[in-house]
Order: structure tokens, then C-alpha cells, then sequence
């Protein structure tokens, strides 16, 4: 199988499953279980996303200086400081770190 032939198959079950959740009748979404699971399910995706950007390099788990910078930002947020500030924060621990050498 080509590269093409798997985007273009994984393009057609994208849109097949797209469609198939307009099949599904409004009243079953609504429920508060379904409802609930969605909600987490889109949070545990996107801490997911974050754990692998942040300590993975290929094939491998890399600790480096963007863990304290994922750190930092993560106090920053439960601290309930702006997104700015946050950014902004993680960003400078993280080259301070590897400025001193502590990076992979």
C-alpha cells in the first residue's frame, strides 16, 4: 500500500464516520452519560497530545528542558494566571535551561 492510497483510505473512514454520527438521533447525545463522556474524552485527548509533544522524540521518551517548562505552565494555569504570562514563562525556563546545558 502506498502513502496516497492510505491517506485517501483514511480520508473515506473520516468521512464515513462523520456521517455516521448523523445518524445517531439528537436524543441519545443529549443524555448527560454520552454528554459527560464526550467532555472528558476531549480532555484526555488533548493531555495525551501534550505528554507526547513533551516527552517524545521519535521512538523514544526524552526528558529535557521542556519538562519543567510544562511544569511551570501547568502551576502557572492551576495558579489561575493569564495565558500570556504563562506562555511566556514556560518559554523562558525552558531557555534558561538549555542555555545552561540541560537539554537532549
Amino acid at each position: 500500500m502506498s502513502v496516497w492510497s492510505a491517506v485517501l483510505l483514511a480520508a473515506c473512514i473520516c468521512v464515513a464516520l462523520k456521517a455516521f454520527g448523523y445518524l445517531i438521533p439528537a436524543k441519545v447525545m443529549e443524555a448527560p452519560r454520552p454528554a459527560r463522556i464526550s467532555d472528558l474524552l476531549t480532555v484526555a485527548l488533548l493531555a495525551a497530545l501534550v505528554a507526547v509533544q513533551t516527552l517524545g522524540a521519535g521512538q523514544e521518551v526524552v526528558v529535557d528542558a521542556r519538562v519543567p517548562a510544562v511544569l511551570v505552565a501547568a502551576g502557572l494555569l492551576w495558579l489561575r494566571q493569564s495565558f500570556l504570562v504563562v506562555v511566556v514563562a514556560a518559554a523562558l525556563v525552558a531557555a534558561v535551561l538549555r542555555m545552561l546545558g540541560w537539554a537532549a
